[in-house]
């Protein structure tokens, strides 16, 4: 299985804990993720600790891959900070452990404001498609983001500049 052509990687920090994308989490998937203008993928084996039914991908797991990849579409693609809002995942076929999968999002409706709704779909090793779903995403400035406490004032700059994004942008209703 591949990145679809024309693909980049997507920068990410290398210092955080996240279950999902963390590069540092003993424990998580440690995602990375690749982009185009129009959508984000990811590679991912998942571990056999993770299983739900003996060697099944646990569906908490699986609904956490499609969490990831539709929130870094919405980082990627629409230069904002997100917060999940809510998420409906269709599961359509089993995924297994220790087998790599594709995980694609992108972005299905974006008012330019406050919310985008996101799509997710999780193929399987023979290109599959196992499990969909969507989303509905808070779209934040980063004042917000530093106000309801999501990171610290180095820790957004850094992810700030490294997703292209203007660290200093307020947010709406923002006055200071």
């Amino acid at each position: 299985m591949e990145i679809p052509a024309g693909m980049q990687p997507v920068p990410n920090r290398s210092d955080h804990m996240c279950f999902g994308c963390g590069p540092v989490n003993p424990y998580g998937l440690k995602m990375k993720f690749y982009a185009s203008d129009k959508a984000v993928a990811s590679l991912v084996t998942v571990p056999e600790h993770l299983c739900g039914w003996d060697n099944l991908v646990h569906g908490g797991v699986i609904t956490t891959i499609l969490d990831e990849i539709m929130s870094w579409s919405a980082i990627y693609l629409l230069k904002r900070f997100i917060l999940t809002k809510s998420i409906t995942v269709e599961f359509l076929k089993p995924l297994y452990v220790g087998q790599q999968i594709k995980a694609e999002g992108g972005v299905k409706t974006a008012d330019g404001g406050r919310e985008a709704r996101m799509t997710g779909v999780i193929y399987n090793s023979e290109g599959l498609p196992c499990a969909r779903s969507e989303g509905t995403f808070a779209l934040m400035a980063p004042r917000l983001a530093e106000r309801l406490g999501i990171m610290g004032r180095r820790q957004l700059q850094e992810f700030a500049e490294l997703m292209g994004i203007d660290a200093e942008e307020p947010s709406r209703g923002d006055r200071s």
